[in-house]
């Protein structure tokens, strides 16, 4: 496995540069993003991810481990693959996926191309706790929106267990997106009212 590349720029496209490394050139796909960042002469180390197929060896590349990590982590939901992966990291920073995916924020995943409602849902579905494992820890629980934090406390503090008050908060989450409503715009006693009512305890 290629774990990281070290060398001079010497072409950079929309969606991949190649990077020479003792005098060979390797051709390794980016981000747009990481794209923009690069400059022709420079030496610059490339966090790389090597995919292989029966045709071809295809090296993806990141200008930090937490992207590569990442990259890698997407591809274990069923039906993304590497191309989808780096669209995904093209579209979202590893922590704007983190705070979607710990928040359920659908529409946020849903705008990254190829990916879909279903895709969303999927990625949701597939990786929600599992972020943390990003370099920074507690990465998903340090995005949760102080209102979710805050009605999170208050339903524990009213014998809800926090897999129960998780789940009564994503029903009202999801009733007030189909609706067009933001919970952020609604008053806290509000939000547990409805979450009251969603029924949430097993």
């Amino acid at each position: 496995m290629i774990a990281t590349l070290t060398g001079e720029i010497k072409s950079i496209s929309l969606d991949r540069a190649i990077i020479e490394v003792g005098g060979v050139g390797l051709s390794v796909n980016l981000t747009q993003n990481a794209a923009t960042h690069l400059n022709l002469g420079t030496i610059v180390t490339f966090h790389t991810s090597l995919v292989v197929r029966e045709e071809s060896l295809t090296l993806y590349g990141f200008l930090t481990a937490e992207s590569k990590q990442l990259f890698e982590q997407v591809q274990t939901v069923s039906g993304i693959g590497p191309k989808v992966a780096l669209a995904i990291l093209g579209s979202l920073s590893p922590d704007e996926l983190a705070a979607a995916i710990a928040t359920e924020n659908i529409a946020a995943i849903e705008r990254v191309p190829g990916i879909g409602r279903k895709g969303a849902q999927r990625l949701i579905l597939e990786l929600k706790g599992k972020l943390s494992d990003l370099s920074q820890g507690s990465r998903v629980t340090n995005h949760q929106p102080a209102w979710r934090e805050q009605l999170t406390n208050a339903l524990i503090s009213l014998g809800f267990t926090p897999k129960d008050s998780d789940r009564a908060i994503t029903t009202i989450v999801n009733e007030l997106q189909a609706d067009g409503i933001e919970p952020a715009d609604l008053e806290l006693s509000e939000m547990l009212k409805k979450a009251l009512q969603s029924g949430g305890r097993k």
